[in-house]
């Protein structure tokens, strides 16, 4: 959170906590008032990232709003709160939390002036890998040279997550949905490959700012099936300096 007014007790104040839910601070003092509306689960899920609570205290405050608690295995959409923590500390970086189908839960400023927003999509598009095959807009940040590159990588990293989670997940459903909508996945598919390793460093396209090369790093967090991404360029470099203008130019509109 920024700087604010000097505090006479310790905490946030009740519009911080708002604004770290996703919620206005009208709609939060109504539940702190118990006069709003039941929240829903993505709202509760939500207040439980903002708050940065842990599994148990996520699933307490479900019970407590009359819901049934969220499943505990990788598909999960909760982070945990040691990668929040992190993440708050990376405000002037472009970062994000993504699940094992590359389903971006979570960017900050930086990331969404790099990238857009990869958190409002619903459905099988939430995850890169499908739209990847599906939407022709999905590979705007990236050069057409390295798209058989990161076509080989997506199709190998969906691969180990369907292993894993099985033909009835989510991951099952984005397979059996590129197998019947792209001849380019049939193909990739077909050639089972598995353990592609991604190269540290990575060209991004800016519709304002040109190519910029850029080094991804990855925390994983095994338990939750999730990672990390953190994009940084090496000082002294004409793209450490096309970064630091990321804040002048905006975020990133949808479609550029």
């Amino acid at each position: 959170m920024p700087r604010g007014q000097r505090r006479r007790t310790h905490g946030l104040r009740r519009e911080e906590v708002a604004a770290l839910c996703g919620m206005s601070a009208d709609y939060y003092s109504r539940l702190e008032q118990q006069r709003g509306p039941q929240p829903s689960e993505p709202m509760l899920a939500s207040i439980a990232r903002g708050l940065h609570l842990s599994l148990d205290e996520r699933d307490h405050l479900f019970r407590m709003a009359g819901h049934n608690t969220p499943s505990r295995n990788p598909r999960t959409d909760h982070i945990a709160p040691a990668i929040m923590r992190i993440l708050d500390r990376l405000a002037d970086t472009p970062a994000q939390v993504v699940t094992l189908l590359g389903e971006a839960l979570l960017q900050t400023r930086p990331a969404v002036a790099l990238v857009g927003d990869e958190t409002h999509f619903t459905g099988l598009a939430r995850s890169i890998f499908y739209r990847w095959f599906t939407d022709p807009l999905a590979r705007r940040i990236f050069p057409e040279e390295d798209y058989p590159k990161h076509g080989r990588i997506f199709t190998a990293e969906l691969r180990t997550a369907y292993s894993r989670l099985g033909t009835d997940s989510r991951a099952g459903q984005i397979v059996t949905a590129l197998l019947e909508q792209s001849s380019e996945f049939v193909a990739l598919w077909s050639a089972h490959e598995i353990g592609i390793p991604r190269s540290d460093t990575k060209r991004i396209r800016h519709p304002d700012l040109g190519i910029l090369e850029l080094h991804c790093q990855a925390l994983q967090d095994p338990d939750q099936g999730q990672a990390l991404l953190v994009y940084t360029a090496t000082p002294g470099t004409e793209s450490y300096e096309k970064l630091k203008l990321l804040s002048a130019v905006g975020d990133r509109q949808p479609h550029l």
